[in-house]
């Protein structure tokens, strides 16, 4: 990628750099969930329904967290490029943390209630978080959302093994959700880079933004999966391996890489897949429903005609 080779190192003082979009889309996310949503929303496949479930349940306390920071962070940036992207990243993160408070609400009601009681240890956790100094609330955005962007290509690249027969809104939903998280890949790097730009911090929030919000996931997961009693079977405990290790294996690497000195998001292709999502969606008549993904698919393409 021809832009890389120009960003790999940065400068000092910060001077904004160009991304690969050209703009970030506030969108509606306006799935309709059904009311009798099934918890276990890929067929025959509980442990991985439930990862997914329990990473849903910690974005409404993740999500209004990286906005106020965000927000925190624009009284000490001065380029109005990024300023603007802020405010895209903003907007789009509010979009995302209410629609899956819709979908939260669900499994909740729909067999779950114990999720409540993470809901809570959640919303302490992230509390804290708040409090603490500018930087290391940056550094974690900035980590986390490394590992978003290696979430990003492993559910688009791998999207028919993953959410093969799945529900349509489900995974519909989460795919548009990695879309505009790859649109926005490089907003918490940049407000770290333009407030701080230290190093040790920076690589310290891979680890801390990424484990700590992975860990909340794997909580309510564990919590979904008492409730199903079937902790005690050879082939929960499989399937666990396998699911863990395949978000390892394709969101290892991207952490890997948000180690290095140089770091920078942008030298992360996006892939094609996205794109031809985001071209399609700007086609759409405005107000027009979301499209649902076919996830009995071969190929499972964008939905868009």
């Amino acid at each position: 990628m021809q832009l890389c080779k120009v960003l790999t190192v940065q400068k000092k003082p910060y001077a904004y750099q160009p991304k690969e979009v050209d703009a970030i889309v506030i969108r509606a996310f306006n799935f309709e969930f059904p009311d009798d949503l099934e918890p276990i929303w890929v067929p025959d496949n509980p442990v991985r329904s439930h990862m997914f479930n329990g990473l849903s349940l910690t974005m409404p306390y993740l999500e209004p967290y990286l906005i106020k920071s965000t927000q925190k962070a624009t009284a000490f940036v001065e380029e109005a490029e990024l300023l603007e992207d802020m405010r895209g990243f903003n907007g789009q993160e509010g979009r995302h943390y209410q629609c899956h408070r819709r979908l939260n609400e669900l499994l909740k009601s729909n067999g779950y209630p114990e999720l409540a009681d993470v809901e809570q240890r959640l919303y302490e956790s992230f509390k804290r978080l708040s409090e603490r100094s500018l930087r290391t609330q940056l550094a974690y955005n900035a980590g986390f959302e490394t590992m978003t962007n290696g979430f990003t290509h492993w559910l688009i690249n791998k999207r028919k093994t993953l959410f093969s027969g799945a529900s349509p809104e489900v995974a519909s939903f989460w795919l548009m959700h990695m879309v505009e998280e790859t649109e926005h890949k490089t907003v918490a790097f940049d407000a770290y880079m333009a407030y701080s730009g230290q190093y040790l911090p920076r690589a310290f929030g891979v680890f801390h933004g990424s484990f700590h919000l992975v860990g909340w996931g794997f909580i309510a997961m564990w919590t979904a999966l008492r409730k199903d009693q079937s902790l005690t079977k050879p082939a929960t405990w499989w399937s666990l391996t396998r699911e863990i290790s395949g978000l390892l294996f394709n969101v290892g690497p991207y952490l890997l890489r948000a180690l290095l000195p140089w770091h920078n998001p942008r030298c992360e292709d996006d892939p094609q897949w996205m794109k031809d999502w985001t071209n399609g969606h700007a086609r759409m008549a405005p107000g027009s429903p979301m499209p649902l993904l076919d996830t009995n698919s071969d190929d499972m393409p964008v939905p868009f005609a």
